[in-house]
């Protein structure tokens, strides 16, 4: 076990925790993940994905951390976690340089980029990632790399993301407060599509659908690139609250019925079925057809789906998505999810589960909710395999200036995305 290739990934849900340990192997950014160590704690400090109490949010870190720790037999002093959110705010930004000699560098790709990037951010807020989506040489648009090409004009169009600065202070502190150091905050749907999306989805167009406890986040690719992010503040927590009103059951019983025999699509259910409801001794034995149950998963998904519909048109990617829609988070381990996204969004729809990139033990997380805690861990692997660290040091920048633009640039995605 290589201690520096050592990296860990934490996603701090609404309803879970999660940590994940693993070993970056090989060399290239695409490299494996080896997953050494799984662990997981119930979340009761966050709502809808930002930190409403920190000691308890610290608490949750403290278990799922020292659980995969064990499992894996290290420690780690350092973890890249997720954020997300409806504090997340998205924006693209324009850089226009005139090329120095008559062949494109990568001195004059940087300045580019330098100045898409150098936008005014208001104080209650933070960049967390600086995203090149494509180039323009004179007149030639839609351009991936431009080094070693001849121009004398070069633009690039960036995509900024910006978090809210408390949110992303009370999530580090709560990190440090459970003994460990935030490495990097990285949005999650942008880690959970390194964990499930292929990359002839991302280059045809796809929309990642996380459908998390608190709120589901939606990311549209295109071309490769990140194109468009959104969050809709209902997820499978709304489901469950559904089902406590409707059924007359707790929570923590709602929660087992949705596992156990929730379907969210009606048309699946056998009419026949009939399942037992947990019940009081004053409400006596009670039994409800399986139907019931799953007409009120299916109404609430079915009103989810037709919000993220209604987003991927605003966007202006309704029809534009031939690699269809991948659904990932804890609410996507619904039976039936599958089939009313189909019949909503009239497309090709799976369900995400990591398999891509990953050893070690993996058949431990080859569940939708662990698309985003892989992702994370995947991140932090192609970081200390040099994926990242290679692309900065081929900056053409003397010295001191380097570690200057290192700071500055914050997180280039390009070598991910």
């Amino acid at each position: 076990m290589n201690p520096e290739r050592i990296v860990a990934g934490l996603d701090i849900g609404s309803a879970k925790t999660t940590a994940i340990i693993g070993e970056a192997v090989g060399e290239s950014r695409r490299s494996t993940i080896k997953i050494l160590g799984v662990g997981q704690a119930r979340t009761t400090g966050l709502r809808r994905g930002i930190v409403s109490d920190i000691e308890e949010t610290t608490r949750s870190i403290k278990k799922a951390m020292q659980d995969a720790e064990r499992m894996a037999g290290a420690q780690v002093d350092s973890v890249y976690a997720g954020i997300a959110g409806e504090h997340v705010r998205a924006m693209t930004s324009k850089g226009i340089v005139a090329v120095n000699g008559d062949e494109i560098t990568r001195a004059d790709v940087d300045r580019a980029n330098e100045v898409a990037r150098a936008q005014p951010i208001p104080q209650d807020r933070e960049l967390l990632h600086a995203i090149p989506q494509e180039y323009t040489v004179d007149k030639s648009q839609g351009i991936r790399d431009p080094v070693g090409m001849i121009g004398t004009r070069l633009e690039t169009e960036m995509y900024l993301v910006t978090i809210g600065s408390s949110p992303a202070m009370n999530l580090r502190r709560s990190v440090e407060r459970a003994g460990y150091r935030v490495r990097e905050l990285v949005l999650e749907p942008l880690a959970s599509a390194l964990a499930v999306l292929t990359e002839d989805e991302r280059e045809l167009g796809v929309s990642l659908v996380e459908l998390g406890a608190g709120t589901t986040d939606i990311a549209i690719f295109h071309e490769g690139k990140i194109r468009h992010l959104a969050t809709i503040n209902y997820g499978g927590n709304s489901v469950t609250s559904d089902i406590v009103h409707g059924l007359g059951v707790t929570q923590a019983d709602a929660e087992k019925l949705k596992e156990r025999h929730g379907c969210a699509y009606e048309p699946l259910v056998d009419p026949a079925d009939v399942i037992s409801l947990p019940s009081t001794v004053a409400q006596g034995d009670r039994q409800i057809p399986r139907e019931l149950l799953s007409h009120i998963i299916h109404q609430r998904m079915d009103e989810i789906f037709n919000l993220v519909q209604e987003e991927i048109t605003n966007a202006g990617y309704a029809n534009r998505l031939s690699g269809g829609l991948v659904m990932t988070g804890g609410a996507a381990a619904v039976a039936g999810i599958a089939e009313l996204a189909a019949d909503v969004f009239g497309m090709g729809v799976r369900v995400g589960v990591p398999s891509e990139n990953i050893g070690g033990l993996s058949d431990s997380v080859e569940a939708p909710r662990f698309a985003t805690v892989v992702g994370l861990a995947i991140y932090g692997g192609n970081k200390a395999a040099g994926g990242n660290a290679g692309m900065i040091r081929r900056r053409q920048i003397g010295g001191a200036g380097l570690e200057r633009v290192a700071g500055r640039f914050k997180t280039w995605f390009q070598d991910f995305f």
